[in-house]
């Protein structure tokens, strides 16, 4: 499992690397509706998939499909049924990206 710090900005753009493929992660907080959202992008900034809003313990791609997607989940873990602007600072929500390996059995 990897860990992925969500920054303490409204809108953010960071990089990681997954399975020797680098992409670009955006997380954006919606102010008016006190919710996050999540983006994964390829090298050249182009999306793969666009911002999707993120919801506690869901796979946060389930939905879609495609050849770009690294091979494994996103997801937000929390014990809190919604992930409002300070849940990754106050720890009660952590980001991550599970790879499906560590998925099987």
């Amino acid at each position: 499992m990897i860990y992925i710090t969500v920054p303490d900005e409204n809108d953010s753009m960071s990089q990681i690397t997954i399975d020797e493929t680098d992409y670009n992660i955006r997380f954006t907080y919606n102010e008016s509706y006190d919710y996050w959202s999540f983006g994964l992008y390829d090298s050249d900034e182009e999306p793969v998939i666009a911002m999707t809003r993120i919801v506690p313990n869901f796979p946060l791609f389930h939905f879609y499909s495609g050849g770009s997607l690294p091979d494994g989940v996103f997801g937000c873990i929390s014990d809190t049924e919604k992930v409002g602007r300070e849940a990754f600072n106050e720890g009660t929500a952590e980001f991550v990206f599970i790879p499906s390996d560590e998925m099987d059995g």
